[in-house]
């Protein structure tokens, strides 16, 4: 009977163990930290296709978004803080609130954007750009791809690099923007290859984006592979992973 005592007890620890560590790790993705990985290239050349991050929860306040699932038990949002502009931010797309995107925060409440001939104006002032190397890609055929690339600085100093893939795109050229309160406005750093706040969500874009419905800023890599191997070439990892892409901070 004691032999069976400190099994049943053994038992009830190892749940226990388990329950603890699974509220711990809820407790951590919910206030801190919470990972996610980019399955698209509308941010190149800032964050590739295999980049896996750390967003922090934390930057802008907690909103029902910041919990698993967005269970609603958040009303709006609780120790808000505006993002900067210039932020890699992840936030539920407002038009089914549920799906993860990410994009660059480059319009704030009451802000004026306009795209012309693909460069950013801000406030009916331009955005400067400086054209650097171009930015090699893979086409259709595994040939490589120079896409022009430039480095874009907004009010403040904060500077990036976007990549400008088609002279004159739909969205190269676009009507004033103006972002009304309680929301923000996102843009991909590929400019060409990016449904962000240019494109009206009835035509499959992201629209402006409720403040509420920010999940965290992108923070640091954890990990990237270039996807050459998969999960059953364990052989093939070594070669797989951009070892130089591990922690390193997200621009």
């Amino acid at each position: 009977m004691t032999k069976e005592k400190v099994k049943d007890g053994g038992f009830v620890e190892t749940v226990k163990t388990l329950v603890y560590a699974v509220l711990i790790a809820v407790g951590i993705r919910t206030v801190a930290f919470e990972p996610f990985n980019i399955p698209s290239e509308s941010m190149l050349p800032t964050l590739l296709v295999g980049d896996y991050l750390f967003v922090s929860k934390y930057s802008y306040g907690y909103s029902r978004h910041s919990l698993p699932f967005s269970i609603p038990l958040i009303p709006g949002r609780i120790l808000a803080s505006m993002p900067e502009r210039g932020d890699v931010a992840v936030f539920k797309l407002p038009r089914d609130n549920s799906t993860d995107y990410i994009k660059r925060i480059v319009g704030l409440p009451g802000d004026r954007l306009q795209m012309k001939g693909g460069v950013l104006f801000l406030n009916d002032k331009e955005v400067p750009r400086r054209r650097v190397e171009s930015f090699v890609t893979k086409g259709p055929f595994g040939n490589s791809v120079p896409v022009p690339q430039y480095v874009e600085t907004l009010p403040g100093g904060r500077s990036y690099r976007t990549l400008d893939l088609v002279q004159g795109s739909e969205t190269d050229d676009t009507p004033i923007f103006t972002v009304p309160p309680g929301h923000v406005f996102a843009m991909g750093d590929n400019r060409d290859n990016s449904l962000d706040s240019r494109v009206a969500p009835g035509r499959g874009g992201v629209g402006f984006v409720p403040i509420e419905n920010l999940v965290g800023r992108a923070e640091i890599h954890f990990f990237s592979t270039n996807g050459t191997a998969s999960l059953f070439e364990p052989w093939k990892w070594p070669w797989a992973i951009r070892y130089e892409r591990i922690f390193k901070s997200v621009g």
